[in-house]
């Protein structure tokens, strides 16, 4: 079962979308949407998560309005228009109240994002540091204006990428990035996949053995750091 909730943003209100895990509680996961806006497919991949035991959550950084899947021209306005200090103040507004909800039993919550949103999600995990106990990047790189690494010091990231994504090339930057700012950071590329393969709504790129293999990796990396 998922529902829409509301929780407050500096001052505000923001919504999301909330998937309770089966078994009554579990880790909080905020799960971070790519640039068509909160759909079906973002909402989806709560209920995956709630199928595995957490308590998701994915709040909708664009504030009602979304693109479909396919008009890469709406998304792409959609997320010219995304101000990074209101989503940063989303995104602290999201883990204070995911952290807070009755259905979370970890201390601390975990962050995963697709492309924009793994971006969002590093940005998460240095605006929300005290909330954040793991943050899972998929195939997101950060824009011009970089997060603040430093201030999610020994936060664990997973990067998750395609070997054929035009934004490997950014990888090795941020990967000093993070380790300069002493940030623990795996990766694991699957060579022959690109951009959104994790996404199931995109017959044009989505491969399924390699998402199954992902998600293999991605579920036991929050469970183990977001289990104390």
């Amino acid at each position: 079962m998922g529902e829409m909730v509301r929780f407050p943003s500096n001052g505000a209100w923001s919504d999301g979308y909330l998937a309770r895990p089966r078994s009554g509680n579990g880790p909080g996961v905020i799960v971070i949407q790519e640039w068509w806006g909160l759909n079906d497919q973002v909402k989806g991949v709560c209920h995956l998560l709630a199928g595995e035991g957490f308590n998701a959550m994915a709040p909708d950084f664009y504030h009602g309005k979304s693109a479909a899947i396919g008009e890469p021209d709406e998304a792409r306005k959609l997320m010219m228009e995304l101000k990074l200090d209101q989503a940063a103040k989303d995104a602290r507004g999201a883990a204070a109240f995911l952290t807070a909800h009755e259905n979370t039993s970890s201390e601390k919550v975990g962050v995963i994002g697709f492309c924009m949103g793994g971006m969002l999600a590093l940005l998460t995990g240095t605006v929300a540091a005290a909330e954040i106990g793991a943050v899972v990047d998929c195939y997101g790189v950060p824009p011009q204006q970089k997060p603040v690494y430093a201030a999610m010091r020994g936060i664990p990231v997973l990067g998750i990428f395609g070997g054929k994504d035009h934004v490997l090339e950014a990888l090795p930057a941020l990967e000093a990035d993070l380790r300069s700012a002493g940030v623990p950071f795996t990766t694991h590329i699957y060579p022959d996949a690109d951009h959104a393969f994790l996404n199931d709504q995109r017959a044009d790129s989505y491969r399924a053995d390699d998402a199954q293999d992902a998600w293999a990796r991605i579920i036991p990396f929050l469970k183990d750091h977001l289990a104390h």
